[in-house]
């Protein structure tokens, strides 16, 4: 069989978090779009009040019973892999998963916890109650905690720049300012091109938030130098986006220096050409 990046599928969200389809919904979209390696990686557990509902429950034994019945399901027809979507605040461990996605989507301070991709609202407390009003310290902060993830030497490293998710149009910060490379490079360089992939995100272009998938074309151009390798996700919450956006990913990896991304199988990752 032929491999192209959309035989895989590995950042899906489901009813057991805050994914809008259900898991069996989620994987007949998958297979019915071509993808033979899928994965389930809802949100990890956090202590955060507002991800009440949002994320898995700390025990996830029955996440983990459903996706296994799943495998069996689909055996000889799809890979279905057990993975968690694991965040800088989670209060769970990601062990005993087929992988993980290490992201960030908070800062704590004062008490509280500021959501990256939650609004203007967050954004602009997160400023002024963290950052003395300077939005190019928000980001700064975003990053440090991208190394923190990063050091850890998840699987994968998710939707790295996600602070720039409602900054379209340079709307809080200016992404082309010598401080927010700095701060983003340094995240970067923090991961290890041997032990992870960095994933080419079309999550935030799917619900309308951005034109480009994440990351930035400087930030895949650096992970090229590095030696990185990618993997390209759709970051998908319901069952009509398991691929979107992957020709746009494809191009983007291109124009970075990529010829080919990898497939995450049951027996380790895959290359495939792009």
């Amino acid at each position: 069989m032929s491999l192209t990046p959309t035989a895989c599928s590995v950042h899906t969200h489901a009813t057991f978090c805050d994914g809008k389809s259900t898991l069996a919904e989620m994987a007949a979209a998958a297979y019915d779009a071509g993808v033979r390696y899928y994965g389930v990686s809802c949100h990890s557990h956090t202590p955060i009040p507002q991800d009440e509902g949002a994320v898995l429950p700390g025990d996830m034994t029955a996440y983990r019973r459903a996706v296994l019945e799943l495998r069996a399901e689909y055996a000889g027809r799809m890979e279905v892999l057990l993975g968690l979507e694991w965040d800088s605040q989670s209060d769970v461990t990601p062990e005993g998963f087929d992988y993980w996605i290490g992201s960030v989507h908070y800062q704590a301070g004062n008490g509280r916890f500021y959501a990256a991709d939650w609004g203007e609202e967050h954004f602009t407390a997160c400023r002024d109650e963290l950052f003395g009003g300077d939005a190019l310290a928000v980001a700064e902060g975003y990053f440090r905690e991208v190394c923190r993830v990063a050091e850890k030497k998840p699987p994968i490293l998710g939707h790295l720049d996600l602070i720039t998710k409602l900054n379209g149009g340079s709307r809080f910060f200016d992404e082309d300012s010598p401080r927010y490379k700095a701060a983003a490079l340094e995240a970067l360089h923090a991961a290890d091109p041997a032990a992870t992939l960095l994933e080419i995100n079309t999550g935030g272009v799917s619900r309308g938030y951005r034109t480009a998938p994440y990351p930035a074309l400087f930030l895949l151009r650096e992970w090229r130098r590095m030696g990185g390798r990618i993997i390209l996700t759709s970051d998908a919450h319901s069952a009509d986006t398991v691929v979107y956006g992957y020709g746009q990913s494809a191009a983007l990896a291109k124009a970075a220096g990529f010829a080919k991304s990898v497939l995450l199988t049951l027996g380790g990752p895959v290359e495939c050409t792009l």
